[in-house]
């Protein structure tokens, strides 16, 4: 059951970055054709930093499910399922939309929420709280390239 439930977390995070893969299938051209900061990554890197962090979104989650206490596991794993929504719109917000701003919203409101997620993880698994560490970083330095790529593309 542990094993399934383990592909079922990855399953879920592989399927989010899936379907914002198909929200931004012109991702790379948009984002070269936008005025950006000198500090914002090239393109290609986007790709290989989303693949490791979706990986440690789902081993998280399985983690945290592993734990005896089923409500506290319950509690924790809502915001888990919200920050993974708030994190599924913020492509098209940004890409196919072009909703700059929106998008800030978005990625703004998933800090929020990626933020109680791992305060709600660590009282279950301090592992899981640390593997969505570097994803926090990523979606903190991604809200400040957001709000710089408004404010140059008004």
């Amino acid at each position: 059951m542990s094993g399934l439930a383990f592909v079922g977390f990855l399953a879920v995070s592989y399927g989010v970055a899936a379907l914002g893969a198909i929200a931004s299938v012109d991702a790379g051209e948009i984002y070269g054709a936008l005025d950006r900061p000198s500090w914002a990554p090239p393109s290609w890197l986007f790709g290989p930093v989303w693949t490791v962090l979706y990986a440690t979104i789902g081993i998280s989650a399985w983690l945290v499910w592993r734990h005896p206490n089923r409500h506290r596991v319950r509690g924790a794993l809502t915001w888990w399922w919200v920050q993974l929504v708030l994190n599924l719109a913020w492509t098209p917000l940004f890409f196919a939309a072009r909703q700059y701003g929106l998008a800030l919203l978005d990625i703004a409101l998933l800090l929020a929420a990626l933020g109680t997620t791992i305060v709600r993880f660590r009282r279950l698994s301090v592992t899981a709280a640390g593997l969505l560490i570097p994803y926090l970083g990523w979606v903190a330095f991604a809200t400040a390239l957001n709000a710089s790529i408004w404010q140059l593309n008004p």
